[in-house]
């Protein structure tokens, strides 16, 4: 908004709610590893409109939140009035954390908002990007010969970063056989809390230093930036973490005691748009390099990262799903997907930049609810 513009407030006068079993894309038998993939995944859709009908889209992952959802968040955002999305936070004061319900209402208020103005998501949040480069993560598989055949795949599709998930016995032999067979393939790993400050671990970690990776991430517990800072002043690859829920304080205390140089950017971890532009903020300022990543979001929470990922701090690639994809049918139109390894920031459509398709959500719904206020 700019600072002659009269200020007005919103408030949402309907939510919709609709609890979404999406159809998981089957992997080819060599890729199964010991157990089969679960052939769905639930997610919950909201929808906020105000008194006009104008709306805003937003994505919880999972179906835990639905409770929630319903019976606390939803009624405390009908009852509270706000000026712009950083507001819209003050109606769930002494709610439980639950990130990923603050997150869906967040992001579907935001897009409500940049709708009422017809700006797109990214103009509104501060972004300057016009596209973003996309990167992959691929889980451990079952050999080494099946990951360079899956690197291949994702590489050719064009995925110009690929974050390789970690282990004890599984880190070193992994990295030189991905970079062997890709030796001008951006790299990055991914420890997942996995190692300690054991000896053994510690000159794995140190040995990874060779490879140029792009960065080392939270090698060891969350809890523990001690470790990640003595670790930090060991190694040139950038040491990085993930910002999790409710944690700019820990965010505070990473950047004052160097314990990373990196951070993992995380929308639904952190509760929304809203929390998540402010860690990217003290990130930049720090002098760090910040990345936005996914958790398996469908097209709506995609389109919010893609977003976010426009904003001038995010310099390293922004997670994407895969080539194949995640699931069958998304929600979306168009899809919102990496192309030769870039998306497009949607700057011709207000709000997200992406439809949802009616006929997909009444085809995959499960149940639905109407609130008002």
């Amino acid at each position: 908004m700019s600072r002659t513009e009269p200020a007005t407030l919103t408030r949402v006068a309907t939510i919709d709610a609709t609890l979404l079993r999406l159809p998981l894309v089957q992997p080819k038998p060599r890729n199964r590893g010991v157990g089969e993939r679960p052939r769905y995944a639930d997610h919950v859709l909201v929808r906020v409109a105000d008194a006009s009908g104008v709306t805003g889209w937003g994505e919880i992952p999972g179906s835990a939140g639905w409770r929630a959802l319903v019976e606390e968040f939803a009624p405390a955002l009908l009852r509270h009035s706000w000026q712009r999305p950083t507001d819209v936070e003050h109606a769930w004061a002494g709610l439980p954390a639950d990130p990923a319900v603050r997150c869906g209402l967040d992001v579907a208020c935001w897009d409500l908002w940049s709708r009422q103005r017809d700006t797109p998501l990214s103009h509104a949040l501060g972004g300057t990007r016009t596209a973003v480069t996309a990167g992959v993560t691929l889980a451990r598989q079952p050999s080494l010969e099946a990951l360079v055949h899956e690197v291949n795949r994702q590489v050719g599709s064009g995925f110009k970063r690929i974050r390789l998930e970690i282990e004890p016995g599984w880190d070193i032999e992994v990295v030189r056989a991905v970079q062997a067979a890709f030796p001008y393939l951006a790299l990055q790993v991914d420890a997942g809390g996995r190692y300690s400050e054991d000896p053994d671990h510690l000159a794995t970690l140190r040995a990874l230093d060779d490879y140029g990776l792009l960065a080392v991430e939270q090698p060891f517990a969350s809890d523990d930036l001690a470790a990640h800072a003595r670790l930090r002043r060991d190694l040139r690859t950038p040491v990085a973490i993930r910002c999790p829920a409710g944690s700019l304080d820990r965010l505070d205390e990473a950047i004052r005691t160097e314990a990373a140089s990196a951070l993992h950017l995380s929308m639904s971890a952190m509760g929304g748009l809203t929390p998540a532009r402010r860690a990217h903020d003290r990130a930049v300022d720090a002098g760090w390099q910040v990345w936005c990543g996914s958790d398996h979001e469908t097209g709506v929470g995609r389109a919010a990262i893609v977003a976010l990922a426009s904003l001038r701090g995010v310099t390293l690639p922004t997670e994407m799903p895969g080539a194949g994809g995640r699931f069958s049918r998304d929600v979306v139109t168009p899809p919102v997907r990496a192309h030769d390894g870039i998306v497009p920031v949607p700057l011709t459509r207000p709000g997200l930049g992406h439809e949802v398709d009616p006929g997909a959500i009444r085809a995959m719904a499960v149940t639905s609810l109407t609130l008002t206020g």
